[in-house]
């Protein structure tokens, strides 16, 4: 018995030793490579706008339309719970104007709130890790310098063991390391710039990169594409066929600056507010760099990779005005939904009457057979505000069933893809739950 217990005794030591170790914090400041946006001469303030845009703490941290900004309580589904975010503007009491420096950079960089309770990995410090202490601080200056907002936290509606924050210590030992960024010396000053403000700052792979059962990132399939809240985010990697190796560097910055890039597709959804919020905002050179990056990133193909038929039959062989090369499915009860909703905007042919934003042809959303992009905006439209033109797409959730929402979508795959979608009303109903 006395053995018995001191092995079990070894065991928990062993345990503790390996829980501490695992979760050990980096200490160092850690350096960021040259932000041209944000160089360390500017003023402190300017520096904390520019990098808090860069990591688009607006879309995570103001509900639309409420007026209230970085006062929190935007809903995050996932599949074990609803998470709100946090009010993070300088009120003492229901936000972080009590906080630190060093809370605020615990918090951004190790996933701890200022008491001791663990942050849920919904807010990206998995990436943030690797910030310099002079940009977070930056970032806090900025938000410190903003009114404050009185507006207590929504309680998070989370399952059991998943509402135990104290667990989330056993989360970060094994898949979270605490580390600052390293730029790679046989890289360009550019291609170091651009990882950062990939992996760090704008943390791409947080939407982009493929999670596990523990809804841990799965770095070795980094930036392949992954579905969120009943979004797919697309395999951004140099792929030629699935990712973007094929897009142009114009094709790239077009569409990180106005959310259109000709050929290739409008952005909606999150990354609609990733390109408002955020990505618009960069300086030309610091995108440049961001493209730069994108570009060396390996080659993946990804889960359900997404072919695409840039010249798809049935829509080349029609008019603006007219279907052609499905005209005989007349009775197709897609066909005539789309008649009726879209074709006055999009056009039989894809190419948009009245913007390019509105073209279908060559577009990822239309040739996912699964029509998880193409179901949310038809359920829920689309709003864009970027650099370009204001581009609004009404939503037709109110108007059309489940069954209707899965007949249009597969005959818009049929149409501008060229593919058999497999969209089903339970799909729809499932997307419905998930904005």
């Amino acid at each position: 018995m006395t053995r018995l217990l001191v092995i079990v005794v070894v065991l928990v030591l062993l345990g503790a030793g390996a829980y501490v170790y695992l979760n050990r914090p980096d200490t160092s400041d850690g350096t960021a490579p040259a932000i041209a946006g944000a160089p360390p001469s500017s003023d402190v303030l300017a520096r904390g706008e520019y990098l808090a845009k860069a990591a688009d703490c607006t879309a995570c941290h103001t509900v639309p339309g409420s007026g209230k900004a970085f006062a929190g309580g935007v809903a995050f589904k996932m599949p074990f719970g609803t998470i709100y975010s946090s009010n993070i503007t300088a009120d003492e009491t229901t936000g972080i104007g009590s906080w630190s420096d060093d809370d605020f950079v615990r918090a951004v960089r190790e996933g701890v709130r200022s008491d001791g309770q663990h942050l849920y990995p919904a807010f990206p410090y998995t990436s943030y890790t690797q910030l310099s202490r002079s940009d977070v601080l930056a970032i806090k200056a900025y938000l410190f310098s903003l009114p404050k907002i009185s507006q207590a936290d929504k309680e998070n509606q989370l399952s059991f063991p998943f509402n135990q924050r104290w667990a989330m210590g056993f989360w970060n030992a094994a898949f979270f390391k605490s580390q600052r960024f390293q730029p790679d010396p046989a890289q360009s000053p550019q291609w170091n710039s651009g990882k950062y403000l990939a992996v760090a700052l704008e943390h791409c792979g947080e939407c982009h990169t493929p999670r596990n059962f523990a809804f841990a990132m799965e770095h070795g399939d980094e930036f392949a594409g992954q579905e969120l809240q009943g979004w797919r985010a697309y395999n951004i990697t140099s792929d030629q066929a699935h990712g973007i190796g094929a897009w142009s560097d114009s094709d790239i910055s077009s569409y990180l600056s106005t959310g259109h890039a000709d050929g290739r597709g409008t952005a909606s959804g999150p990354m609609a507010e990733a390109v408002e919020n955020s990505l618009r905002y960069l300086n030309p050179s610091d995108a440049a760099s961001l493209v730069a990056y994108l570009r060396s990133v390996p080659a993946r193909e990804g889960k359900d990779p997404i072919t695409i038929d840039a010249q798809a039959a049935p829509a080349v062989a029609s008019s603006n005005a007219a279907p052609g090369g499905d005209s005989a499915s007349a009775d197709n009860p897609g066909l005539k939904l789309f008649e009726g909703a879209c074709a006055s905007c999009h056009q039989w042919n894809g190419k948009g009457q009245e913007t390019p934003y509105a073209s279908l042809l060559g577009t990822r959303g239309v040739n996912d057979v699964r029509g998880a992009n193409l179901t949310q905006v038809l359920l829920h439209g689309s709003n864009l505000r970027a650099l370009g033109p204001n581009v609004f797409m009404p939503e037709f959730g109110n108007a059309y069933s489940d069954t209707e929402i899965a007949q249009l979508a597969n005959y818009v795959i049929a149409h501008f893809g060229n593919k058999q979608g497999t969209v089903t009303p339970d799909d729809v109903a499932q997307r419905r739950k998930q904005f």
